[in-house]
């Protein structure tokens, strides 16, 4: 099997370049034959990854965090071929969606294994159908093309509070992993000002309302370690939408606290759907996250559904 190995240095606030000579190591001794290369400036994995599949590569391995797996998993699915498959190795922040996968940061040796023995199995992922552009900050997205092609997902996509978080620990120099995340986003706790949306499966079912935040979830964890999802499955063809309504500073910390073990689920202010597609409606353009990497839509409404089946991906 022609692999190609994609590594991200930059992932993980600068981990992941201390992780590029383990993983080559590891590879060496695990893999007998792989190519790769190392990406030098944000958002190169999608070029990466299309060079690799064009050049006939069958397993494209995304060595990162969640935005680096999804840039590669976006291109392997987009490009059609159902004998290529992805490989994921984790040197990011969160590594929320290896967790769905049985992933560990905590045992590279064992992640490489498991791409050398080839079990694979296919998965769904998500697809924001939208026309997008990339918003690291609403700075950078002036001036920016549009894109019409969809933009796939493995983990999720996060409205409102989430994108405040993102935009904090990006300011952060001195917290690193997954308690960059819990730090920061306590202190968006009194300082975010929640929106109005309207959230919708079609015809059959809306709520609306000023919301602390949405997240449309393919796997079941994000932030570090939240279990936001609790009964999304990576099979069943749908996609889960978890939406907390807006609260006081103290009731906003105490839903903080329960999501960290999964118990906001029954809170009244979550609501809870599965569909196989959902539309989110802002009064204004909205920025968002696709597994940590911030985008603009065109208006303030933006479509998302899943694919079934759609990914072959690498498990231990």
């Amino acid at each position: 099997m022609h692999t190609f190995v994609i590594f991200n240095p930059a992932s993980g606030h600068g981990r992941g370049a201390r992780r590029v000579g383990l993983y080559r190591g590891l590879l060496d001794r695990h893999l007998r034959t792989y190519d790769w290369a190392a990406t030098t400036a944000p958002g190169e994995e999608a070029a990466l990854a299309d060079r690799a599949i064009a050049a006939g590569a069958k397993l494209v391995v995304a060595v990162g965090g969640d935005g680096t797996w999804s840039q590669v998993a976006d291109r392997v699915v987009a490009s059609g071929n159902p004998d290529v498959s992805l490989g994921l190795l984790a040197s990011g922040t969160g590594n929320d969606f290896g967790r769905s996968l049985g992933l560990s940061y905590a045992d590279p040796e064992h992640a490489v294994a498991a791409l050398a023995a080839g079990r694979t199995r296919r998965i769904d992922v998500g697809r924001v159908v939208s026309h997008w552009r990339p918003a690291a900050t609403p700075q950078a997205a002036a001036g920016t093309a549009w894109r019409e092609s969809p933009r796939h997902f493995l983990n999720l996509v996060g409205f409102g509070f989430d994108i405040a978080v993102i935009d904090a620990t990006l300011r952060a120099r001195l917290l690193r992993g997954p308690l960059l995340y819990k730090l920061t986003a306590l202190q968006q706790l009194f300082l975010y000002r929640a929106p109005r949306l309207r959230l919708s499966d079609g015809e059959k079912w809306s709520t609306e309302g000023r919301h602390l935040i949405l997240t449309i979830s393919n796997g079941r964890i994000f932030g570090g370690g939240f279990p936001i999802a609790p009964d999304a499955d990576l099979h069943d063809g749908r996609l889960d939408a978890c939406a907390i309504a807006d609260a006081s500073p103290a009731r906003r910390a105490r839903l903080f606290n329960l999501a960290a073990k999964g118990g906001h689920v029954g809170a009244k202010e979550v609501t809870l759907r599965q569909d196989r597609g959902f539309t989110v409606r802002f009064e204004e353009r909205v920025r968002y996250e696709v597994d940590g990497d911030v985008h603009q839509a065109r208006t303030g409404e933006v479509r998302l559904d899943a694919v079934p089946a759609a990914l072959s991906v690498v498990v231990p």
